[in-house]
């Protein structure tokens, strides 16, 4: 196969290519990582600062009133589309790792007599830790499950599951439709962590069912490092939604500075604690990227940049010196996730050589394509200097 002349094609065919010009990029380095951190969109930087000369520094107190309190809502509208979402759902503040806390805790107290949380066995660790700390507050057990077990796990004991949309690891896609259906008919709730699909995948929460739903916005967002989380709660569950971090951010009249907590109506009750409103603000210009584009061509995009990486890597690479683990069909998301003995070596030569993936222990190599700003040329170049690595670290794989 002519790799580079297909490439070229592709690049040539691209609907979304003009939007890589958006982003701020180092020239001559291949970014393969926006599954961890997303490349900035060059118009952040001056939103950034303008909010800290104008607002900040010209307003200071008074742009409480003139637009920052009502940022985590706002904000919120601007990602509901993106996760199929009728307004009035969605807000972001906190961390993933408290949006999950509020969550868990929120689906239990809606499922009285129902004591077992059910989680992903496989599931990004914090989402483990923070399920272990609400099962040992809320005096439920805990139970750890691969995702294809559940119709042998679910029963009447089940109050939540809380699952990865998309395996950190793997890059495997869990069918949302499905599950979510089979938590429902067992007559439990769904909380999905949208962290590595939110952004590049089209996803249906509304249409779904869904119950609860939280993501991160510093990966396919661009939102910036320590960009505050979003939080989906769906419209008929928010008046009985009890979440236990009563901050005064939730509160129905935070203002009144009244000794007794009474929540926001609404999705505002999810709130907690003062917005981080420098990164909030930053999010919301990031966000601005996404007016009109289609996530179904994101999605299409992506899924052809990652079977591209694919061929390019069986093409390049000489057979059994890579195991891939990510699914080579449809029930991917956008990483490509490679096995090798020595993958951290490999990985940090190929970060030498200006191609940034990451590895994930003991053997994971993975590979984030983010269709906004990375091109099928890149691919190319990662999968050449991808070989030229292993070469230089020449053991074979392990497998599990």
């Amino acid at each position: 196969m002519d790799l580079a002349g297909h490439a070229a094609k592709l690049d040539a065919d691209d609907r979304l290519a003009h939007l890589r010009a958006e982003f701020d990029l180092p020239a001559g380095t291949v970014y393969l990582d926006g599954n961890s951190l997303g490349a900035p969109p060059r118009r952040v930087a001056d939103h950034v600062a303008k909010v800290v000369r104008e607002q900040w520094g010209g307003r200071l107190i008074r742009s409480w009133s003139e637009g920052w309190w009502e940022a985590p809502r706002r904000v919120g509208e601007r990602i509901a589309p993106l996760i199929g979402a009728a307004p009035g759902q969605v807000v972001v503040a906190d961390s993933t790792s408290v949006n999950i806390f509020k969550a868990l805790v929120a689906a239990v107290r809606l499922a009285p007599g129902r004591r077992e949380i059910v989680v992903d066995a496989a599931t990004f660790p914090t989402d483990g830790y923070i399920a272990a700390s609400v099962a040992e507050l809320t005096g439920a057990v805990l139970r750890a499950a691969d995702v294809d077990d559940l119709p042998a796990v679910l029963g009447e004991r089940t109050a939540v599951v809380l699952l990865n949309h998309v395996d950190y690891r793997t890059g495997r896609l869990h069918d949302m439709a499905a599950v979510t259906a089979r938590v429902h008919a067992a007559g439990a709730r769904v909380v999905w962590d949208l962290c590595h699909s939110v952004g590049v995948l089209p996803i249906a929460l509304d249409a779904l069912g869904v119950d609860l739903a939280v993501g991160c916005t510093y990966k396919f967002l661009n939102g910036g490092p320590g960009a505050p989380a979003f939080l989906y709660v769906r419209q008929d569950l928010q008046e009985a939604f009890d979440q236990p971090l009563s901050g005064w951010g939730g509160h129905r009249e935070p203002f009144a500075m009244a000794p007794g907590y009474v929540p926001a109506d609404g999705i505002e009750r999810a709130r907690c604690g003062t917005p981080d409103i420098l990164s909030l603000l930053a999010l919301e210009s990031a966000l601005e990227i996404w007016d009109g584009v289609a996530l179904t061509d994101v999605r299409a995009k992506g899924l052809s940049l990652t079977g591209f990486f694919i061929d390019c890597v069986e093409e390049l690479l000489p057979s059994g010196t890579v195991e891939v683990l990510t699914p080579l069909d449809e029930r991917r998301g956008h990483q490509v996730s490679l096995r090798h003995v020595e993958a951290e070596a490999v990985m940090a030569e190929l970060i030498a050589r200006e191609v940034v993936g990451d590895f994930r222990a003991p053997d994971v190599l993975r590979f984030g394509f983010a269709p906004l700003y990375v091109t099928y040329t890149d691919a190319l170049r990662a999968a050449e200097v991808l070989a030229a690595a292993v070469e230089k670290t020449p053991a074979g794989v392990r497998h599990s």
